[in-house]
């Protein structure tokens, strides 16, 4: 399957949804992320997609930093529309 925006986002609320109430969902999340998507969605991910999850600390709001980009490397089209608050249409996982 190939993964729109849209999918993707329907996918994390099921997945949240799911791990906030079910504990055996969530230590899946940890373990075997494919699982866990496949589980709340039904929908296979491809084997070779990297993908975690992480514990998000009580009393702190989690943000995941970009690669670092060392002096003088350019940013790819899909890291510039990040930042710039673009998304791509279609995104394979």
């Amino acid at each position: 399957m190939k993964w729109t925006r849209e999918d993707l986002d329907a996918a994390m609320v099921k997945i949240e949804e799911l791990a906030s109430k079910d504990m055996d969902f969530r230590k899946l999340c940890f373990s075997d992320p494919h699982a866990a998507v496949k589980q709340a969605t039904g929908n296979d991910v491809d084997p070779s997609y990297k993908m975690k999850f992480i514990e998000n600390e009580a009393g702190y709001e989690t943000f995941v930093l970009p690669d670092y980009q060392k002096s003088g490397d350019e940013l790819s089209d899909a890291d510039l529309d990040s930042v710039a608050g673009g998304h791509s249409a279609d995104k394979s996982f």
